[in-house]
C-alpha cells in the first residue's frame, strides 16, 4: 500500500487558528444580503487606496491607546495571523488581563502559546474558554489539536467525537478529525470527514484544504 506523506497537525492548527479569529460559530447562518449603499454625497471624499497596512494602523491604534481592550485584541490577532507569535503573545496576555474572562481573547491566547510551544498552558486557556462557554466548537476544536499534537490521541479524538455528537455540524471538528485519520493512514474515513466539512461548510478555509486534501488521498486509495 503506499503511504500518503504525513499530514502534520500543524495544517489543522493554522486553518482552526483562522476559524478561531474571528471566533464564528460553526452553526452559524450565511451571512444576510447587504443593505445597500446610500447615494454618493456630492463631496463625498476619494476612495482610500485598495492596499492599506491594516498592521500599521492597527499598531499605530495601540501607541495611541494601550489599554483599550478591543486594540490589543485586534493587534494581537493580527500578529498572530502574521506568524509573529511572540508578538501575538505578549499583546493577547495584556488584552487577557483586561478581560480575563473573554472568550475570544481565551482561545486565540492559547493558540498563540501553541504556537509557542507551549501546550499546557494553551490547554489551560481552551479549558477556561470551555467552562465559559461549554460545547463552544472552536476551543473544543483548538483543545483536541493541541491534545493531539502531544500524543494524547484518546483524549483528543473523544474530545472530537462528543463535539460532533452534540453539535453535528462543528465542521472544525470533523477537519480535524480527518487529519487525525489521514495521519493515522486511515485515509477513506479521512476522506469521508472532510467530505462532510465541504458539506457544511463549503466556503470555510477548512473546506478548501478538504478538497485539496481529498484529492492527493483519493490518488493513493483508488
Amino acid at each position: 500500500m503506499k503511504r500518503f506523506p504525513a499530514l502534520t497537525l500543524s495544517l489543522a492548527l493554522c486553518l482552526v487558528i483562522a476559524s478561531t479569529v474571528a471566533h464564528a460559530a460553526d452553526t452559524a447562518p450565511a451571512p444576510s444580503k447587504p443593505a445597500s449603499a446610500p447615494p454618493a454625497a456630492a463631496s463625498a471624499p476619494a476612495a482610500m487606496p485598495a492596499a492599506v497596512d491594516s498592521l500599521g494602523l492597527l499598531e499605530h491604534a495601540f501607541e495611541k491607546d494601550s489599554t483599550s481592550f478591543d486594540n490589543l485584541y485586534r493587534l494581537g490577532v493580527a500578529y498572530l495571523d502574521r506568524d509573529r507569535v511572540v508578538d501575538a503573545l505578549r499583546v493577547l496576555q495584556m488584552a487577557h488581563r483586561r478581560r480575563p474572562k473573554d472568550m475570544k481573547a481565551l482561545v486565540n491566547l492559547g493558540a498563540a502559546l501553541d504556537a509557542s510551544g507551549k501546550a499546557d498552558e494553551a490547554q489551560e486557556q481552551y479549558r477556561a474558554a470551555l467552562a465559559i462557554a461549554p460545547g463552544d466548537s472552536v476551543a473544543g476544536c483548538r483543545l483536541a489539536s493541541s491534545l493531539y499534537s502531544q500524543a494524547k490521541y484518546g483524549e483528543s479524538i473523544g474530545l472530537l467525537r462528543d463535539l460532533i455528537r452534540k453539535k453535528p455540524r462543528s465542521y472544525c471538528a470533523y477537519f480535524t478529525l480527518g487529519v487525525a485519520f489521514a495521519d493515522a493512514g486511515i485515509y477513506r474515513d479521512a476522506v469521508r470527514m472532510w467530505k462532510k466539512v465541504v458539506e457544511i461548510a463549503p466556503s470555510s478555509p477548512e473546506a478548501v484544504s478538504a478538497k485539496e486534501s481529498i484529492e492527493v488521498l483519493q490518488k493513493f486509495i483508488q
